[in-house]
């Protein structure tokens, strides 16, 4: 849920714990999964000096003769290249399945089911996302998208004031399917990991609304945008585990009530 800077002053004390406790977890698997690669190995680097594309679409091409003085003759020298398109049918492949997985599981889904269910091997998934926060962010930030560059149509449809409270309600309905990622979200932004571009995006809608609302006398002209993008995040994640859907609804009216402009008397 991009994603706010840090999580709000009432998000769950266990949550660091439970965190700290899946991130070692994946940490393991990687661990396994490097010590791995490194004992089917050769020995020494291969003959050729002009490189071989990896299976991420980079290349490792020899140290060439100038290189600085200390530089080992041979050491692969990472070039980045564009990803090829098997390479971005199988990221985009693995956010697919992790997205399905997120939005069906109540706690945590190992990395490794992921793996599974998109018919790929472990390395694969930690060569595209080295961390599950990564794979948490690319996850949100695809679902994201539909819901950022909604805005200007509802506007199209409806009166500012009504079309900021449809644009609430459509991100509280794509947050509501996030309780497998609410973890992992939780700690990434209280950690800083996990940040803009995600609460950017949100923000910059709710700006297009709140502006299209004081041209029109229908919302306030004086909010500052990050405020109301504060509000829905602090509604979302109060009420993202144990909470029943008409409290999340009474919850968004209160914030559009309070953009409504002031009646003087």
């Amino acid at each position: 849920m991009s994603l706010p800077d840090q999580a709000p002053a009432d998000a769950p004390a266990d949550t660091p714990v439970r965190a700290r406790t899946t991130a070692s977890a994946d940490a393991a698997v990687r661990a396994r999964t490097t010590a791995s690669a490194d004992a089917a190995a050769p020995a020494g680097p291969p003959d050729s000096s002009d490189g071989t594309a990896s299976a991420d679409g980079t290349s490792d091409a020899a140290a060439p003769a100038g290189a600085p003085a200390g530089a080992e003759v041979g050491t692969p020298v990472r070039a980045p290249r564009p990803m090829r398109a098997d390479a971005r049918r199988n990221r985009d492949h693995l956010v697919a399945v992790a997205a399905a997985a997120f939005a069906a599981a109540d706690d945590s889904v190992p990395l490794e089911n992921i793996a599974r269910e998109a018919k790929v091997g472990i390395g694969t998934l930690y060569r595209h996302f080295p961390t599950r926060e990564a794979l948490v962010e690319a996850v949100y930030a695809a679902e994201l998208d539909e819901v950022t560059t909604s805005a200007a149509g509802l506007l199209r449809e409806s009166p500012p004031e009504e079309a900021l409270r449809a644009w609430l309600d459509r991100y509280a309905r794509f947050a509501a399917t996030k309780h497998g990622m609410i973890d992992t979200l939780r700690a990434g932004w209280a950690s800083g990991r996990i940040t803009p571009p995600t609460r950017e995006r949100i923000t910059a809608e709710i700006g297009t609304i709140l502006a299209a609302g004081a041209r029109a006398g229908s919302l306030r002209a004086d909010v500052d945008r990050e405020d109301v993008t504060a509000m829905l995040l602090g509604v979302v994640l109060s009420t993202a585990t144990g909470s029943s859907a008409g409290q999340t609804e009474r919850l968004l009216d209160l914030v559009v009530d309070a953009l409504l402009p002031r009646t003087d008397g």
